[in-house]
């Protein structure tokens, strides 16, 4: 559901700030595979319920590499292959991988990240207990401009605010109603 949703409220956002159907769809399939790197981390670092080692981040920064290598072989898919690649670079530069800032990250990849944010804000994980929805708003108010684009960051809040971003069930059950419409069960 993590990667279902997050794929939805990317989709979302580009359309709400009007970044065309290609980026649309590359934001969203990036949404979708944005986390498929992660298949070189291990269950001991992924579910560590304190806090990682440098050893251990070490590992797990490397899977936004991992996943573009993954995503980039596939033919036609090299652009979403650089957002994945992408996703955790922050706007003021002290992200990972390549240490990118503002407006040298693709706005698809920062989009992906405001939502990959929100999703692990609101989530329970085995180190940090899901937030309520005004902390999490408050979080990424607080991020904007270091870790996230502020535009997206507004565009993302508008949104939540009106009710068309929100939890991970409405996400599912948006994404079960497509695939009735379109004759597979979900």
């Amino acid at each position: 559901e993590h990667s279902a949703a997050i794929a939805r409220w990317a989709g979302t956002i580009a359309d709400h700030l009007g970044l065309g159907p290609d980026a649309r769809w590359r934001a969203e399939l990036a949404g979708r595979l944005h986390d498929i790197g992660k298949i070189i981390v291990t269950d001991e670092i992924l579910l560590k319920p304190g806090p990682l080692t440098g050893a251990e981040w070490a590992v797990l920064r490397r899977h936004p590499v991992q996943g573009a290598r993954l995503v980039g072989l596939a033919e036609g898919l090299h652009q979403v292959a650089a957002v994945v690649r992408q996703h955790h670079e922050r706007f003021d530069g002290t992200g990972y991988p390549d240490g990118r800032t503002g407006e040298e990250i693709r706005i698809e990849a920062r989009v992906v990240a405001v939502c990959d944010a929100w999703a692990a804000i609101r989530s329970n994980r085995p180190y940090d207990p899901a937030r309520p929805v005004g902390a999490a708003r408050v979080q990424l108010r607080v991020a904007s401009g270091s870790q996230f684009d502020p535009t997206v960051v507004a565009a993302f809040l508008e949104l939540e605010q009106a009710g068309v971003i929100g939890t991970f069930e409405a996400a599912r059950v948006r994404s079960s109603t497509a695939r009735l419409r379109n004759g597979r069960s979900p």
